[in-house]
């Protein structure tokens, strides 16, 4: 198991290798909370929220969850999980890149995936 500043050290240090205009008026930045979230359009649970990108007054800001996480990652080595820790920050932050160009791919990706997933668990 990580803890919660190994993993805040992790992702600083993804967020440094990638190009700082990436970060362009995401003014809340990134934050990590300590808690377990899970989609509740899963009826019969399990599924988790690893990461979320929020628009709203309080500006343009990234949720990551330490607790979802270390549920679905707990395990991994230390290699493998800073690669799912820049795979859940790079798809959050391109949430933000196409919120900023008025795009919504990934987000309706994000949809038709999470249908698809619910339908499999259905049959």
């Amino acid at each position: 198991m990580f803890s919660i500043d190994e993993i805040t050290e992790m992702l600083d240090d993804i967020a440094l290798e990638l190009p700082e205009e990436i970060f362009r008026e995401l003014n809340g930045g990134v934050s990590i909370l300590n808690e377990i979230k899970q989609n509740h359009a899963d009826p019969n649970g399990g599924l988790y929220v690893l990461g979320e990108y929020h628009r709203d007054q309080m500006g343009r800001y990234i949720v990551i969850y330490y607790g979802s996480i270390c549920a679905v990652y707990g395990r991994d080595t230390p290699e493998r999980m800073r690669a799912n820790l820049k795979k859940i920050l790079t798809h959050e932050l391109t949430h933000h890149m196409e919120s900023l160009a008025g795009e919504r791919d990934l987000e309706i990706q994000d949809e038709i995936e999470l249908d698809e997933y619910l339908s499999k668990r259905r049959e």
